[in-house]
């Protein structure tokens, strides 16, 4: 016992230094991100250096410590990114909002933020005052709020809510956590709220993940690689993404098909993608074993939250998601980073989809169904690489599969797409994105040739 522990207190120490970074990086970089970005690199750095130390340190730690450190580390970490408001990202402001308006009894998806009838339900955090100088233009305090024109009334107002003129994009599972997030707090009441789901969306992942490794006869170790991980702390729990949530139920659902419980696998995959569409990835490894049982569970589970919406709005209920896809350059085909270097942009992104087409296919028909985690993080992987998306946090369904397989060389992906929103130059991303898929490739040849790294190693 005395051993374990001085096992464990060199890895503690690394995550208290990763907590106490990540506290100094969200309560005072984060803000001044605009201006200190190579800062905030220097941080995030320091960051993952230590996260990749406590992790490797972690192979001395006796396996029966192993559920009790990984909660705890989770929990500490997760909980500094909780420290300060979001960093990088204004999206939980809009889930915030939309979580005000659906407890005050209004549909999201009825009213754009900026709009007069709603002006009642505005908090000063959401909407600060305006001010109008001397030239008579419009004012806006803090860092993160802009001037917009106000809908149905003759007057600017400020906000931090991005895209207030567009209806909400966020499908009906999304809209009822935002709205249970936000039902026992006051409209005062900032960014926390939002977080904290977040958060305990992460600490429900690593848990899920430990529970999972175990019963499968996998290294338990592995759900650090998901817990204390830098990228999964600021947008999980800082940036607060809704994202973590969706990848908790796709990550359920795949447990309960796997061990044969297909029915209620397909609810919890069906609420998967009704909370963010991108969990559809995860579905082509799953899809062999009674594709007919899953399909209709899922589909139907899709249908039945929807339903509600659509009847009180009608097609509203799409939301601003064909305006997004056209501002991504996903109309124009420009979106792929890889694929638009060498093709015209209209053709990128149609090849980009006929690419993950056919390696869906190939997955439903090669993959095992009762060993999906490795399939699935190839497919989760190769969608981020081909189509490239502008908001890192899309990565945060790819970490908890990767964790269940072990296939640590897509890291160098979530790190790379994790960089985008702050420095998305084009041929310099290029670069870096097609180093990190000649990792994945030369790892997964090596991996053919010799054993899995084993990050265990005490009993």
């Amino acid at each position: 016992m005395r051993a374990g522990t001085v096992r464990i207190l060199p890895v503690a120490a690394l995550l208290a230094a990763i907590a106490a970074l990540t506290v100094g990086l969200v309560a005072g970089i984060g803000p001044l991100v605009g201006k200190q970005v190579p800062l905030y690199f220097a941080f995030e750095g320091v960051c993952w250096t230590l996260f990749a130390a406590a992790v490797l340190l972690f192979r001395r730690v006796p396996r029966r410590a192993v559920p009790a450190v990984v909660l705890l580390g989770t929990l500490l970490v997760g909980a500094a990114g909780a420290s300060g408001p979001p960093d990088i990202s204004t999206d939980s402001a809009r889930y915030s909002w939309d979580g005000i308006v659906q407890d005050a009894g209004v549909s999201p998806y009825a009213y754009v933020p900026a709009d007069a009838a709603l002006a009642h339900l505005r908090p000063d955090w959401l909407f600060p005052a305006a001010t109008t100088t001397a030239a008579g233009t419009t004012r806006c305090p803090g860092l993160r709020a802009k001037p917009t024109a106000q809908v149905g009334a003759q007057a600017e107002i400020c906000t931090v809510i991005n895209r207030p003129h567009a209806p909400t994009i966020y499908p009906p599972v999304a809209e009822a956590l935002f709205a249970l997030a936000r039902i026992a707090v006051p409209p005062e009441a900032q960014y926390l709220p939002i977080q904290l789901l977040g958060l305990l969306a992460m600490l429900a992942t690593t848990a899920l993940l430990l529970r999972t490794l175990l019963a499968t006869g996998r290294d338990p170790r592995w759900a650090a690689v998901y817990g204390w991980c830098p990228f999964v702390t600021v947008e999980a729990v800082n940036n607060a993404h809704i994202d973590v949530a969706a990848a908790f139920l796709a990550l359920a659902a795949t447990v309960l098909i796997v061990t044969g419980r297909q029915i209620r696998g397909g609810i919890l995959l069906g609420l998967a993608i009704a909370t963010k569409f991108v969990p559809l990835l995860v579905v082509p490894p799953l899809a062999r074993r009674r594709p007919l049982v899953l399909a209709l569970t899922a589909i139907g589970t899709v249908a039945v939250v929807y339903l509600p919406h659509v009847l009180a709005v009608g097609s509203s209920v799409i939301g601003y998601l064909p305006g997004y896809l056209n501002e991504e350059g996903y109309d124009r085909g420009s979106r792929s980073a890889l694929l638009s270097a060498v093709l015209p942009d209209a053709a990128s992104t149609i090849l980009a989809v006929l690419l993950l087409a056919v390696l869906a296919v190939v997955l439903l028909l090669r993959a095992d169904p009762a060993d999906p985690w490795a399939a699935q993080t190839v497919m989760i992987g190769s969608a981020l690489v081909l189509l490239s998306p502008a908001y890192g946090w899309y990565s945060l369904l790819l970490v908890p599969f990767m964790a269940m397989s072990g296939r640590w060389e897509w890291f160098g992906v979530v790190i790379t797409l994790s960089l985008i929103g702050l420095q998305s130059h084009r041929w310099e991303l290029r670069g870096v994105l097609l180093v990190a898929v000649l990792v994945v490739v030369v790892a997964m040849v090596r991996r053919r040739r010799a054993r899995p790294l084993n990050l265990g190693v005490s009993r």
